[in-house]
């Protein structure tokens, strides 16, 4: 018999409540995408290739996104088919495709940027502005902290 700890561990409740708010921000977040017609894994994947310096490789999408390289194939051929995304050649070598954002890609990150407005302030509605600045830069601490992938 594994013996009941009295004391809680902060890191581990802290921890626990990260990972809670994190899936209550997924549900928010997944029931403002749908009418959009986009997950919230293209969403991520559409927001990454937005922000690379040129189309990336797949390569550098899975490693970014910390996927399997077939998950990020299937994400770009469901963006692929609503135009968002297109595949394009590599230049330098005939084997490898890049992702290239669309149009209709931009105008779509468009309307995602208020869904996520909108998900972010129903989860942050509790706290004050000034609650929410030191919440802010507590996070980019913590990001800030975390390895850099990039494209």
């Amino acid at each position: 018999m594994v013996p009941v700890m009295d004391t809680p561990d902060p890191d581990g409740v802290l921890a626990e409540q990260l990972l809670r708010l994190t899936r209550r921000l997924q549900r928010i977040q997944s029931r403002q995408l749908e009418p959009i017609g986009i997950t919230p894994a293209q969403f991520r994947l559409l927001r990454t290739v937005a922000h690379c310096d040129g189309p990336p490789r797949m390569a550098d999408l899975a490693q970014r996104l910390d996927v399997v390289p077939r998950a990020v194939t299937t994400l770009v051929d469901g963006l692929e088919a609503s135009g968002r995304v297109r595949r394009t050649p590599d230049p330098d070598s005939r084997r490898v495709v890049r992702i290239e954002i669309t149009d209709e890609g931009v105008a779509t990150l468009r309307s995602l940027r208020n869904a996520r407005r909108a998900a972010a302030e129903e989860i942050l509605a509790p706290l004050t502005a000034d609650q929410r600045e030191v919440l802010g830069g507590l996070l980019t601490a913590l990001v800030n902290g975390m390895p850099e992938r990039s494209c």
